[in-house]
Order: structure tokens, then C-alpha cells, then sequence
């Protein structure tokens, strides 16, 4: 009888402790779950507010953009990489050239606000048909090899792409390019002018097409006479931002 109270008794021992250990056991896995959950609700939560942050990013950023299309007139791009055949915009003459007849009150307001910092600021170039362009640019290639009998066909070209475009790239057939300074040479103007004149052309719709350091984008060296018309909003964004039309096209395009 004895014996049999003893097993009973070590029965029940073991039988507590297999309990004990199965409701440690029971207890973990309970835990382990919650963390799961818990881990799991708070990186769905973070990945949310992540992309709730950069959705508002996005938001911001083109929202502070002008509210124009990149399709707009005044934004056309017309350059190396975007050949553009005979525009025959509608012209008016403004100081002795002529430009779209839709921007002429402002070019003769930038020429007279122009000319209020240094009188002897003039115009000198605006709507080139590519007829004309074509010619120009032959003359620009045959002037650089006259200059220098050793260079090819091909190196000449590249050197007056630094100043001229061949036809179709010039931006002058748009009508809403000029060329403006106090001198008839490209960049033998004051600085000093140029930069107040730069500073005053958002007020008018123009930026300065081809600026310093900006090569690699526009694919033109700086010229300090040219400038063109983008619009109040856009020529004031693109002059803060430092930007070229390219770049700005690119910066509406992404924006959508």
C-alpha cells in the first residue's frame, strides 16, 4: 500500500511539473505573438508615415512651383537636342528687331528698364527665321576655319556651337529670344551691368539664357546678351533657383 502512495505521490509531482513547464510554455508563445503583432503594427505604422512624408514632400515641393505646363508657349525648348522647323510666330518690331508679337510690350519695358541702368543698352538681335539662321551659322563656320586653316569641318562646328546654332536649334527662331547689351561684341559688356540688368529681367518675364557654369546643361558657352522670355512666374522660380530651361522643364515634368 505503502508503495503504491509513493508512486501515486511521484506521479502527481510529475504530473505538476509538466503542467508548470507547459504553461511557461504556453505563456512564451502567447508573448512572442503579441511582440510579433505589436512589431509588426509599429513598422506598418512607420512605413505609413514614411510614405505619408514623402507623399507631402512631393506635395510641397511642387507646390511651390509656378502653376504652368511645360507645354505652354513661352516654355517651348528649342536647342541642339530639340531641332524645331520654321515657327513663323506673328512679330512685332521693337527697337529695330523683331519678336513674338505677344511679348513686345514686355521686351520694350525690359529694353527701358534696361536702358535706366546703363543708356547705351540696345538690342541687337531677336526673331531669326532658320533660313537666316542657316546662313549665319555657315558664315560663323567658315570665319573659325579661315582663322585657323588646321581645324576640321567638324571642329569648327563645335567651336561656333559654343556661340551659334545651327538651324533649327536656335532659339531666335521662336521669337522669344533676344539679344541685348551696351556693346555689339557677346560678353565684352560691364559685369557690373549684366548683373543688374539679370537681376531686374524676371520683373519683365526674361531670364539670361546661357549663365556661367550652366554649360553642361544648355550644351552654350555664357553669353551675357541673351536673354529670353519664360514668363513672370517661371523667370522669377528660375532665376531664385539658378536654374536653365532644361533644367526647369525637367523640374515641371517630374512635378507632373
Amino acid at each position: 500500500m505503502r508503495k503504491k502512495t509513493n508512486r501515486l505521490g511521484a506521479f502527481l509531482k510529475i504530473a505538476v511539473i509538466l503542467i508548470f513547464l507547459l504553461g511557461l510554455f504556453v505563456f512564451w508563445r502567447d508573448h512572442q505573438n503579441r511582440q510579433q503583432v505589436e512589431t509588426g503594427e509599429t513598422t506598418q505604422t512607420q512605413t505609413e508615415t514614411s510614405s505619408k512624408q514623402t507623399s507631402s514632400a512631393k506635395k510641397t515641393a511642387s507646390s511651390t512651383l509656378p502653376e504652368v505646363s511645360p507645354n505652354d508657349w513661352e516654355l517651348v525648348l528649342v536647342n541642339r537636342e530639340h531641332i524645331t522647323a520654321e515657327m513663323n510666330p506673328q512679330l512685332t518690331e521693337v527697337g529695330g528687331i523683331q519678336v513674338d508679337s505677344r511679348i513686345a510690350q514686355n521686351v520694350q519695358d525690359f529694353l527701358a528698364a534696361a536702358q535706366a541702368i546703363d543708356a547705351q543698352e540696345h538690342l541687337i538681335s531677336g526673331y531669326r527665321s532658320v533660313a537666316y539662321q542657316e546662313e549665319l551659322y555657315r558664315s560663323y563656320v567658315e570665319q573659325e576655319k579661315s582663322a585657323d586653316p588646321n581645324l576640321s569641318q567638324e571642329e569648327a562646328e563645335k567651336k561656333v556651337q559654343t556661340y551659334s546654332q545651327p538651324a533649327g536649334a536656335s532659339e531666335h527662331q521662336t521669337g522669344l529670344a533676344i539679344d541685348m547689351s551696351t556693346v555689339d561684341s557677346l560678353n565684352e559688356s560691364d559685369p557690373d551691368v549684366v548683373a543688374k540688368v539679370r537681376a531686374l529681367a524676371p520683373k519683365y518675364g526674361f531670364v539670361l539664357r546661357f549663365p556661367e557654369g550652366k554649360t553642361d546643361s544648355t550644351g552654350v558657352g555664357y553669353e551675357d546678351w541673351h536673354f529670353r522670355y519664360v514668363g513672370k512666374a517661371s523667370a522669377k522660380y528660375m532665376t531664385k533657383h539658378n536654374l536653365t530651361l532644361e533644367e526647369y522643364l525637367t523640374k515641371l515634368k517630374e512635378a507632373g
